[in-house]
């Protein structure tokens, strides 16, 4: 009995030396993975929250990422003590980079106003991020906080759209939660648009547009055209036929003839409007 006794106490003992013991290595773990970064070297100076990639030719350095590189995306610039764990050489100049995590991202309201839960991609200045939409092929993970171009600004520039007009753009810093992974926002046939579609609509919005929105946007079209047209053609060959029947009555009948004619210039112009407002949002 005696025996059984210490084995079930060496039992016990050990159990709770295996609880306590592989908890916290457990714990370390999972922290680790979240925050972990890697130091590079770089020839240009990049300030925390950029996205970068890697140099081509030298993987030891990163650079700014741009909208033509936005496939190579490699992560964010950090501070050095942003994560419990770094991985760094003996380079001069040197940034860490993280490629997962909860870290802050410079962003721009380039694409619109920045809401939580939204994908981030590259915008059209270099290292600094954006809403994406579905005309991004990778996106850097999504925001954990909102920017909308008026609060928590730190700075802005002017950039051109696909038009060639100038926009102005307002930058600041936002948390993300990176996870580096291909668009799932991205349309997969915006490329069957026409040239002339595509031209027409990314002078419109001033910016890419997916194909499914430009039909839509040519259905409203259509739509309202075909009222305003039904409109004016029914009223105004009711309007003569009126005033050929009843010349007295001509005043009244011009009168209500005008009304009609502005009723549909004003959904024709509302047709209009909804069609920018589809190809802008």
């Amino acid at each position: 009995m005696r025996s059984l006794r210490t084995l079930w106490r060496f039992v016990l003992v050990s159990l709770f030396a295996m609880i306590f013991m592989v908890t916290p290595v457990a714990s370390a773990d999972s922290s680790t993975t979240q925050a972990v970064t890697q130091g590079y070297g770089t020839d240009t100076t990049l300030q925390k929250g950029m996205l970068v990639r890697l140099k081509p030719g030298d993987a030891t350095k990163v650079v700014p990422l741009t909208s033509d590189t936005a496939t190579q995306l490699q992560g964010v610039v950090v501070a050095a003590n942003d994560a419990a764990v770094t991985l760094s050489g003996d380079n001069s100049g040197q940034v860490f980079v993280a490629t997962y995590g909860h870290f802050d991202v410079l962003v721009s309201n380039q694409n619109g106003p920045i809401k939580v839960g939204d994908y981030i991609s590259i915008s059209s200045l270099e290292g600094v991020g954006m809403k994406a939409d579905s005309e991004e092929s990778t996106v850097l993970g999504k925001a954990g906080g909102n920017f909308n171009g008026t609060s928590n600004v730190q700075g802005s520039t002017q950039v051109k759209d696909e038009g060639g007009h100038a926009v102005n753009v307002s930058f600041g810093r936002i948390p993300v939660d990176i996870s580096i992974s291909h668009n799932p926002l991205q349309a997969t046939n915006n490329n069957n648009l026409p040239g002339i579609l595509k031209s027409a609509s990314q002078f419109i919005a001033h910016k890419p547009v997916s194909s499914a929105r430009v039909y839509a946007s040519l259905l409203v079209l259509l739509v309202s055209t075909v009222i305003a047209g039904s409109m004016l053609y029914g009223g105004i060959r009711n309007g003569l036929v009126a005033i050929g029947r009843n010349p007295l009555a001509k005043t009244s009948i011009t009168r209500n003839l005008i009304q009609v004619v502005i009723i549909g210039l004003i959904v024709f112009i509302i047709g209009l409007f909804a069609v920018y407002l589809l190809l802008r949002l």
